[in-house]
């Protein structure tokens, strides 16, 4: 992320000083140096507005001025909540105000009489940490809305999955990394069997363990797919009730991980087959 020397000569310049020589002086050396969007004025009460208004890269602020001094200026604008950045260079003849400047929020200070070679160093400088913040900034925000458009997207998708899915199977289901059900959408605790604990309403995730019939061959093989986070496409697997009748299912999974390839559980589809075919 690089700040071009046109996009420091662009940038917007303010310069606030009760004295017309000295705005005539600073205004001349930013013109001959290429800066081309420089302005002033010398009245300081009219700062806070004109910032809200044009969003200066760079205010050029005398400390010492009838009125409404410089650090004035500085805890008004504080209150433009649009800009966290003070962009602010002092100016001041005194060296007693040069750390409480700083300490008021002013990122840097230009001392009276001008040096000019060390005033046109000090602006560039602050110029480009300027700019630097501002594109940092905008690449956050920008960023942020990219999440939360993707966000948006993945919940909307999410939704049309489960609608497709509740449509086509007699349920959906998610379990975490424990095998505990998390969500379920249609009969399939009452179809599996599951027991729910009637205090806390949690199921026990591992199938088979508390209710008898079910085909042992079938579940260890189903058990082992899921042990290895393999996805699986209809699995079929029997139970046998207490009155001798079968029950067939057909279920199809696939295991969930996060951007760190950390496993989060199973996601699927099932449906009864018993008397459907």
């Amino acid at each position: 992320m690089l700040i071009t020397g046109s996009e420091i000569l662009g940038a917007r310049i303010l310069i606030v000083d009760d004295q017309e020589a000295n705005v005539s002086l600073l205004e001349l050396m930013l013109l001959e140096a290429g800066y081309i969007a420089v302005s002033s004025t010398m009245e300081p009460r009219e700062v806070c507005a004109l910032h809200r208004k044009n969003r200066y890269d760079l205010i050029l602020l005398d400390l010492q001025m009838p009125g409404m001094d410089g650090f004035q200026v500085m805890e008004g604008l504080k209150t433009n909540t649009v800009d966290s950045f003070l962009p602010v260079l002092v100016i001041t003849a005194q060296p007693g105000h040069k750390l409480r400047a700083l300490q008021a929020g002013a990122r840097d200070f230009i001392s009276k009489p001008f040096d000019l070679l060390e005033v046109k160093t000090r602006i560039r400088n602050l110029l480009e940490v300027r700019l630097l913040y501002r594109k940092l900034e905008n690449y956050n925000k920008e960023l942020e809305e990219t999440v939360q458009e993707r966000t948006a997207e993945l919940r909307e998708s999410e939704a049309r999955y489960r609608s497709l899915t509740e449509l086509a199977s007699d349920w959906y289901w998610e379990q975490d990394e424990n095998m505990n059900f998390t969500k379920v959408s249609g009969p399939v605790l009452e179809m599996l069997g599951i027991r729910v604990d009637p205090l806390s309403g949690d199921a026990d995730g591992d199938v088979g363990r508390q209710v008898a019939g079910w085909n042992e061959a079938e579940r260890d093989l189903l058990q082992a797919t899921i042990a290895a986070r393999q996805p699986f496409l209809d699995f079929v697997f029997t139970r046998v009730n207490a009155d001798g009748s079968q029950q067939k299912f057909q279920v199809s999974g696939e295991p969930m991980f996060n951007q760190s390839c950390r496993f989060l559980g199973y996601r699927g589809i099932g449906v009864e087959l018993t008397g459907k075919y």
